[in-house]
């Protein structure tokens, strides 16, 4: 069977397609893989399929693993066996070839393995997870003729509203278009966060009403600031906004390398990269597509927004400056780091309110 990605598996999941009797679990993004395998663990627990889990690490073989796979169990004659091999586990030459394992019906090493998913047809299913950016060639190989790999790729900018729609289908929730924009702006491509965010959505909202940007915010006005807050305010060029989250920020123990470098120094880039598009006389898409997000996004626009109104040459001035203070953090030279964070917005945004 072809490789398919975990987007086009999640989709296709959460239509009830048939899961195969073998599936491979591997690439480098590790919160999709887990992700991938909890959906399908879910899905076969609720086919009625008993779950056993093993993990294959440095120094272990697959006995156990494929012990389980041959015995017969009377009690729980569809079983759902979970390999996890760990990234500490490397490829080694054991039990001969894969045809003395075949034909001995022993083995506990790969070619084992191999053997085992090629004859495997049910009725339980294996499922093994890699904890590493690939499978061993000998058993994609095996996998490609009857079983289903799939590839957890790090997402593309422009697929980052079809995981949340994948998640949220996945939990039952509907989502509002305010909503999807609101966890792509905080999360940007945090998966994990946009899926802990979904799950804690289900706690509260009604069955099938749809969730609103509302919906999506913690009580409390002491929780932490979510990332990428800080960037929206420093787009829309609001100064007390910012300075408050930037005071609350410190107050509850975030780091001021973290602030710079995750939401003003990227913020100010695409406001540079927007203002110098926008100069040259393209339109809000051609924009848009440069800083490598959707022309409908709510992030795109708002910097849209901000690189007209700081205009190019005081985001220039101002965006050297930041890397300049990020440099000086980190070779111990600025000490009071709130006050210069708090003088660099001030200086950026004072001047065009």
């Amino acid at each position: 069977m072809p490789v398919e990605n975990a987007l086009a598996y999640l989709r296709a999941g959460a239509s009830g397609r048939r899961i195969a009797p073998v599936v491979v679990i591997f690439g480098p993004h590790a919160f999709l893989r887990e992700h991938v395998l909890d959906s399908i663990v879910r899905a076969l627990a609720a086919d009625g399929c008993k779950y056993r889990g093993f993990q294959v690490g440095l120094g272990d073989d697959y006995g156990a693993l494929l012990n389980e796979l041959r015995a017969p169990d009377l009690f729980a004659p569809k079983l759902a066996i979970t390999g996890r091999v760990l990234r500490s586990r490397r490829d080694r030459a054991e039990d001969g070839d894969a045809g003395e394992s075949r034909s001995s019906g022993g083995g506990s090493g790969e070619p084992a393995l191999v053997a085992a998913i090629e004859d495997f047809r049910g009725p339980g299913h294996l499922l093994l997870l890699y904890e590493r950016d690939n499978a061993p060639a000998k058993v994609r190989r095996a996998a490609e003729k009857s079983a289903l790999l799939v590839n957890c790729m790090r997402p593309f900018d422009n697929q980052i509203d079809q995981y949340v729609q994948a998640f949220a289908q996945s939990l039952g929730v509907k989502l509002s278009s305010g909503a999807i924009d609101m966890l792509i702006t905080r999360h940007g491509g945090d998966l994990a966060a946009i899926a802990n965010a979904l799950s804690k959505v289900t706690i509260f909202t009604e069955p099938g009403k749809p969730v609103q940007p509302g919906d999506l915010d913690e009580p409390g006005a002491m929780r932490m600031p979510e990332q990428f807050e800080l960037a929206e305010s420093l787009a829309r060029g609001r100064v007390s906004p910012a300075l408050a989250q930037l005071g609350r920020a410190f107050a509850l123990g975030r780091d001021a390398f973290e602030i710079l470098a995750l939401e003003i120094i990227p913020q100010m880039r695409r406001m540079m990269i927007a203002a110098s598009f926008l100069a040259s006389g393209k339109n809000t898409g051609e924009v848009a597509s440069a800083m490598g997000m959707s022309p409908q996004s709510g992030m795109a626009m708002r910097t849209i927004e901000g690189a007209r109104r700081f205009g190019l040459k005081r985001l220039e001035r101002a965006y050297w400056r930041a890397c300049a203070m990020d440099a000086d953090f980190k070779n111990g030279q600025m000490k009071e780091r709130e006050h210069a964070l708090a003088g660099l917005l001030l200086d950026l945004m004072a001047s065009a309110e």
